[in-house]
């Protein structure tokens, strides 16, 4: 698959739904940017059950109805030039809370909130209920859900699937011996808390089309100690190659409250560019990368093979056009905007 340009729309949580149906808001949020000259689109995290759902308001992707509502929109952003891509997600153990300018306070059940699934029986905050530790066939479920999800986005027409396995959610909290203390085949050794990643993306590969690509997105450490860490990363990045992933979207953090996070501009880049080079799998690179040439040499130096950005394209959807202008390349403007075009 050929994207216009390597700049990715980041998957950014809305909190806009009813009952997790795509709607207006998503239309404008994702059109916008693709209008805007991004070469990949993502939606934010769409759940692959209920109960996977970070907040009651956040996007679903678990019934004909989800799909039907998401077919439009992935239309739109194609129509725009744009590859069409959707983030598959289940919250897990930071699910069922409210959103971020209502206080992201948990939610109990008599406040639209449900009971929470994990790995292991571990709130993610010491104040939050236990999670329910998922059985055996409860984990067969969670795969099962992934795969269908698949289905209705490849029926929905989108172009790309990224897996959520990173911040904290229930992929990255099978992974992290911090939130995994399972007993069974799906705890302990690093083979074993790999294994429900690995079972997903063999599952999902085999129903979504060879053609259209696969990524999986890590948080490559925890930053905490004894926890989820890049050489980790780095060994499963080999192992998600050889099951058919296409690219590992390279974020970090986002699993435990003790995290100490060394904040600076492009500061997860190193974690694309070591995967790059150690595993031999395309990467992107995330996080505070803003400005143009920062972007063009993370790509020029061969660091990371795509770059997403998230609150740099809610404050300027049209970055792609402007950015171009920047590096000096004169590149196709929407037609309905050709006269805002500088010369």
């Amino acid at each position: 698959m050929t994207a216009r340009n390597r700049v990715v729309v980041s998957p950014m949580c809305e909190y806009s739904t009813s009952d997790g149906r795509a709607n207006d808001w998503h239309m404008v949020h994702l059109g916008s940017r693709a209008v805007g000259g991004a070469g990949i689109v993502i939606t934010e995290a769409a759940a692959v059950a209920p109960e996977g759902r970070i907040s009651p308001d956040d996007l679903g992707l678990w019934s004909e109805a989800h799909r039907d509502a998401l077919a439009p929109i992935a239309a739109f952003i194609r129509g725009q030039g744009a590859v069409a891509g959707v983030q598959l997600a289940h919250a897990g153990r930071k699910a069922s809370v409210d959103a971020p300018w209502r206080g992201g306070k948990h939610l109990g059940l008599d406040a639209r909130g449900w009971q929470s699934i994990g790995a292991s029986p571990l709130p993610f905050d010491p104040s939050w209920p236990e999670p329910r530790a998922l059985s055996l066939e409860g984990i067969a479920d969670v795969w099962e859900a992934f795969v269908r999800a698949a289905e209705w986005a490849d029926e929905a027409g989108f172009d790309l699937v990224e897996l959520h396995a990173a911040h904290g959610y229930l992929l990255h909290q099978f992974l992290s011996p911090l939130s995994n203390l399972r007993r069974d085949e799906y705890g302990g050794s690093f083979e074993n808390r790999t294994r429900l990643l690995r079972e997903v993306v063999e599952a999902v590969r085999r129903v979504w089309p060879r053609e259209k690509p696969l990524w999986v997105r890590l948080s490559c450490t925890d930053w905490v100690e004894g926890g989820w860490d890049l050489e980790q990363s780095v060994a499963l990045a080999r192992a998600l190659k050889e099951l058919g992933v296409d690219a590992v979207d390279c974020s970090s953090g986002g699993l435990d409250p003790r995290q100490r996070i060394a904040l600076a501009p492009g500061y997860q880049v190193p974690f694309a560019e070591r995967i790059r080079r150690e595993a031999g799998i395309e990467t992107v690179a995330v996080g505070m990368i803003t400005q143009a040439r920062q972007a063009e040499e993370i790509l020029s130096e061969g660091r990371a093979d795509a770059v997403a950005m998230a609150r740099e394209l809610l404050r300027e959807p049209y970055w792609p056009l402007n950015a171009a202008r920047e590096l000096g390349l004169d590149i196709a403007w929407p037609p309905q905007y050709l006269r805002a075009k500088p010369q």
